[in-house]
């Protein structure tokens, strides 16, 4: 069976990076020279999806502009003689076919409810993928790919795509709880939000990559609110793992995230230093900077 859509969540409100989102939605940020939600597009692109639905607020008209055709934009890059940037921008509106639904305050906020707003457009024999959007993975096979090859293996009503992270972090993520002897590799028999390295268990993180079924779409409809009010995935999951299969596939490749300013920040610096023309200029700076933090450092325990 092939998987042919995917959903995107981009109706949150950025909260975290306040004033910069107050006018533009966290998931067009740049990571360099293109927005945050461009390499989640390519991603799925190169996972052979073209349908893809984007789930956002009201306000958020640039990141529907951004993969549209610009006519302006390229009639100037054509007259200017800027070839390469315009045979970027014509690109961009060509990458998959684009739909987008709007998450009104007729729904409750938490990470499961963009999938009740996408509902109406998937269908009820046909998985889907669903993405975060605000988790990058840098990998040679792409994120969701991997997970494609998985569920097409083993059919399970949902998987979920996870990685290792060291124990001291594994208290800002949900930990996977496997299930023993089970005959499909790991089956999870419990996602765990957020729980200290004594009691989580597994340092196995989730994040936002998925390939589910309408098997969760169901769940999720009759689906109680959860912490602080808000509808999540995880419950979802979990009471599916009850009684069906649910995988937590680990991801080969680095996952990084955008959630924070400190985190974007991180990937910025991270996809900068692949770039060959920015890689030395930037190693520089960042050791000149050090350097002098730590002469800095040094100099008031001298006075101390």
């Amino acid at each position: 069976m092939k998987i042919t859509k995917a959903v995107i969540a981009a109706a949150g409100y950025g909260t975290r990076f306040l004033p910069a989102t107050k006018v533009q939605p966290k998931e067009m940020l740049p990571l360099l020279e293109k927005p945050i939600i461009q390499y989640l597009v390519e991603e799925l692109v190169a996972s052979e999806i073209k349908e893809i639905i984007i789930v956002t607020r009201a306000g958020q008209h640039s990141l529907e502009d951004h993969f549209d055709s610009s006519p302006a934009l390229e009639n100037m890059l054509e007259e200017n003689g800027k070839a390469d940037y315009l045979r970027i921008i014509r690109q961009i509106p060509r990458l998959a076919n684009f739909v987008y639904l709007r998450q009104t305050k007729d729904y409750p906020y938490g990470n499961g409810t963009p999938l009740l707003v996408a509902a109406p457009l998937l269908s009820k024999d046909e998985p889907f993928a669903y993405l975060f959007g605000d988790d990058i993975v840098k990998s040679k096979i792409p994120a969701t790919k991997q997970l494609m090859v998985v569920w097409r293996k083993y059919r399970p009503s949902a998987i979920l795509g996870v990685q290792e992270v060291p124990w001291s972090e594994i208290h800002s993520y949900a930990s996977i709880k496997y299930k023993k002897r089970a005959k499909i590799p790991n089956q999870a028999q419990e996602i765990l939000e957020k729980l200290p390295a004594d009691r989580a268990p597994s340092n196995m993180a989730q994040f936002g990559r998925f390939i589910l079924t309408w098997r969760v779409i169901e769940v999720l409809k009759g689906q109680k609110l959860g912490k602080g009010g808000e509808l999540w995935l995880a419950d979802a999951l979990n009471n599916l793992a009850k009684k069906e299969v649910v995988i937590a596939q680990p991801i080969k490749g680095k996952w990084l995230t955008t959630g924070d300013p400190l985190s974007w920040l991180k990937t910025n610096i991270e996809f900068a230093l692949e770039k060959k023309e920015m890689k030395e200029e930037l190693l520089g700076f960042l050791k000149e900077k050090l350097a002098a933090k730590i002469t800095n450092r040094d100099k008031n325990q001298r006075k101390t």
